[in-house]
């Protein structure tokens, strides 16, 4: 039995939990003996030490080093707790920011080949710019008109026309509550909300699903507008919140104009109305979330900050409820479809049957591992018949 231990640094096993977000505690079912391993009191096996790498999402090599790795966030981290910045990134965030990465990379090289044209909106503005005529400017590149959104019977189908909209310009558009295809593995909203990696060839915005739909309607709009500015980067807005980051205030502000332009709520706004009663007329008016609407009763003047703040908190916990009442998983092709987005998803699955790529490298960053599904989605999303 001694010969099958491994002698691996404390520390560095204390560092991979601590970077899992976990207690001892929440791991001693499966590892009995970890207290002793970090105490330096006992040694895994290596078959211990591979199932316990992989309990904590981490490469067993990074194990082996003589000390822990310093990782740092690949693109600017707009996210802040508090006004506060967050400094450590949870594995399950690092994970997704990779594999979009790694899908970017493949996109950005597909679109070569095609020769497709570059897109002159990602880098066209400056925070100096004016959000209202940023707004417009990407209201009029995406096609998304508050015409349009008003003949539809509720926001949910908004964020669905939306999200079409912006692939159809040419953005790579993700959505997933997990990690890849790891149902186990849930991507906490408290974290991030969402990510923007700005290129001129593949940009990609990436939302946290575990998020309400009308919040991700927010965040889409937000990330679009980090992709105006050619600036990548994570991002936890909200859309009643008040960011003290300049570019995640002007983000936050081309959003709300976009959603909600500020000369048609004050047209539309009735005072005589509660304030509950208003933002949920507001919201079907222009097929957004309650929250949008809240924001936008605050940037007109109508209501103060304090009414903000508290109707804020009230109206996202009644989000959140009925959101998570009503998520189901659907279909398997119109799940594939969210979590990669329909515009790469298509684009892979059609270069992977004309043989420019790998099966294994179409399985890796769709998230499949069996032929058969790679057909049903290839059937799914109409690229064979």
């Amino acid at each position: 039995m001694s010969n099958n231990l491994v002698s691996v640094r404390a520390e560095l096993l204390t560092w991979a939990r601590k970077r899992a977000g976990l207690e001892i505690f929440n791991l001693e079912q499966r590892f009995p003996k970890l207290a002793e391993w970090e105490a330096g009191e006992s040694q895994p096996t290596l078959v211990q030490l591979e199932s316990f790498a992989h309990a904590v999402h981490v490469p067993i090599g990074y194990l082996f080093l003589p000390r822990p790795v310093q990782e740092t966030m690949p693109i600017p981290d707009f996210r802040t707790v508090a006004d506060r910045s967050v400094t450590r990134p949870s594995p399950d965030l690092l994970d997704t920011l990779y594999l979009c990465q790694q899908r970017q990379d493949w996109y950005r090289n597909y679109a070569l080949m095609q020769r497709f044209s570059t897109l002159d909106f990602v880098g066209s503005a400056t925070i100096d710019n004016d959000p209202v005529t940023v707004a417009e400017a990407l209201g009029a590149t995406l096609r998304f008109s508050l015409e349009e959104r008003r003949r539809l019977p509720n926001w949910t189908d908004a964020l669905r026309l939306f999200i079409a909209k912006t692939e159809d310009a040419g953005v790579l558009v993700m959505a997933s509550s997990i990690v890849g295809s790891n149902s186990r593995r849930k991507l906490d909203v408290e974290e991030f909300r969402g990510f923007a990696l700005a290129d001129n060839l593949a940009p990609l915005i990436f939302l946290n699903a575990s998020d309400s739909k009308a919040a991700r309607m927010f965040t889409l709009a937000h990330e679009l507008a980090h992709l105006w500015l050619g600036e990548s980067g994570i991002s936890n807005t909200e859309t009643g919140r008040l960011p003290a980051h300049g570019i995640e205030r002007w983000c936050n502000a081309v959003a709300a104009e976009l959603l909600m332009p500020i000369d048609d709520a004050r047209k539309a706004y009735r005072p005589a109305l509660s304030l509950q009663e208003e933002i949920q007329r507001l919201a079907q008016l222009f097929k957004v979330s309650t929250l949008v609407a809240l924001r936008r009763l605050f940037d007109a003047g109508f209501i103060d900050e304090p009414a903000l703040r508290q109707t804020y908190r009230e109206e996202m916990a009644k989000i959140r409820a009925h959101d998570r009442s009503g998520s189901g998983g659907g279909d398997f092709y119109r799940t594939l479809g969210a979590r990669t987005g329909k515009r790469f998803a298509r684009a892979l699955l059609a270069d992977t049957l004309e043989g420019q790529t790998l099966f294994q490298d179409a399985f890796r960053m769709l998230g499949i591992k069996k032929s058969a599904a790679f057909y049903q989605a290839a059937r799914g999303l109409k690229v064979i018949s």
